[in-house]
């Protein structure tokens, strides 16, 4: 193939040679390719609500000598709308592509989300990654209550007043005032984003979190941060390099967040500079994608002290802290400091560790089954923690309502009336706030 600019988009078919069973069952990602065949691959991962359009600016500096491999996230830029669970299945999804494409070893790229694909790969399968370039990037991007309410939001209200934030979120003043185009540009690519997908990719964000492991990261990392980025400010990207071994910095002065775009000229000679030099030195180690168990189980001593079973209170209080927020969570187990902690710690680990955890229901059926239950019973205040709880689970406020409609038919209007009262509040917290994007 010659060196092409503008090749058709591919769409990987997930079953077509691939002998990994887990893998086959992974929807596809759509992705395209540009730069002379036989090239060392490199690898471009976008931003959340980004498509690989932003990195359109880098492609005449790195496809003079890269094959490089742009993907969409799922419902990005008209990709199939198959929302992934974690940013490992997002991994998982690349890797199958580059399987399918014969691609061993490759360089990676990424901003944002597109950089937390890259640092989980780097984790999972250095002996593939030979080198990688973390823009924008943080070990855990702000924090999950953060991701949880804004999948909330979004879930609610769709995506336009998102999309019109964007801007000020991802670009400096400056940039925003001259930059008019470009600004039309961010706010059309986050409004046509799938909201499914969108709301998936805050979970798989919330659950992202890798501060622990950066010491296991081994191959050559640069990390780049803009000066003026609000979303990963540069002390995210000084942490990341203080943990990831041998790892080099580059803060690029008055840029924002999405810093290809902003500053195209000058990321793309950072990522130019730090592939030629790394793919140089790249001689990787094989590894799996996953620890192998040993074939034999090793033999238990005769005193062997069985193993402890789950902490369903540990257990209890992340799923309470994921359902109903860290400031709900704090709040009640500071004003059980002096008295009733002996309750709380009960209640955590029997309805949170150990019901709603249990696998013969999902969470949107349960919260159903508590509204339903709370309102006949006229608790209130619990049924608005666990209004709280509903819109986390994926329930709209059109089915809240719908929910609580249908209760009153069975267990009074006046019943019905209240709980519509209580939930009304709790949803125009929740709902009426946007918060902030990384």
């Amino acid at each position: 193939m010659s060196e092409t600019t503008d090749q058709a988009a591919t769409t990987y078919d997930p079953f077509d040679g691939y002998d990994d069973r887990d893998d086959l069952l992974q929807p596809p990602l759509q992705y395209r390719f540009d730069g002379p065949d036989g090239a060392p691959v490199l690898v471009l991962g976008p931003a959340l609500g980004a498509t690989w359009h932003m990195w359109d600016r880098q492609l005449p500096v790195l496809g003079a000598e890269w094959r490089v491999l742009r993907y969409e996230l799922p419902g990005h830029g008209g990709a199939p709308a198959d929302p992934a669970s974690s940013v490992d299945d997002l991994a998982r999804r690349l890797l199958a592509v580059l399987d399918d494409e014969g691609i061993d070893a490759f360089g990676y790229a990424g901003c944002g989300l597109g950089a937390a694909v890259g640092a989980r790969l780097a984790l999972l399968r250095p002996d593939r990654v030979a080198a990688l370039a973390l823009v924008s990037a943080a070990a855990r991007y702000g924090t999950a209550d953060i991701w949880r309410q804004r999948g909330v939001v979004v879930r609610a209200n769709g995506l336009d007043r998102t999309a019109r934030s964007t801007p000020e979120r991802w670009f400096t003043g400056a940039f925003l005032a001259t930059q008019v185009a470009i600004t039309d540009w961010a706010v059309q690519m986050v409004r046509t984003t799938d909201t499914a997908c969108y709301v998936a990719a805050c979970e798989a964000m919330a659950a992202f979190d890798i501060r622990d492991a950066l010491g296991s990261i081994t191959v050559p990392t640069l990390v780049v941060a803009g000066a003026d980025d609000t979303e990963t400010p540069p002390a995210d990207a000084r942490l990341l390099v203080a943990g990831i071994p041998d790892a080099r910095l580059a803060v690029v002065p008055g840029t924002g967040h999405l810093a290809p775009v902003e500053e195209p000229a000058a990321i793309g000679d950072l990522l130019a500079r730090h592939f030629r030099a790394a793919w140089a030195d790249h001689t990787p180690a094989p590894q799996p994608f996953a620890p192998t168990p040993p074939a034999v189980a090793p033999r238990m001593p005769a005193q062997a002290v069985p193993a402890a079973g789950p902490d369903t209170y540990a257990d209890g209080l992340r799923i309470r802290r994921e359902l109903t927020g860290d400031a709900e969570v704090e709040a009640a187990l500071s004003r059980a400091k002096d008295f009733g902690g002996a309750f709380e710690t009960f209640a955590t680990r029997y309805a949170w560790g150990e019901v709603w955890s249990r696998p013969g229901l999902d969470r949107r059926s349960r919260s159903i089954a508590t509204l339903t239950a709370l309102t006949a019973l006229g608790h209130l205040g619990e049924l608005a923690e666990q209004t709280r709880a509903a819109l986390r689970n994926g329930l709209t406020p059109a089915e809240i309502e719908e929910t609580l409609l249908h209760t009153g038919v069975y267990c009074g209007l006046p019943a019905a009336r209240a709980a519509i009262d209580a939930a009304r509040t709790v949803i125009a917290q929740e709902t009426g706030a946007d918060p902030e994007e990384p």
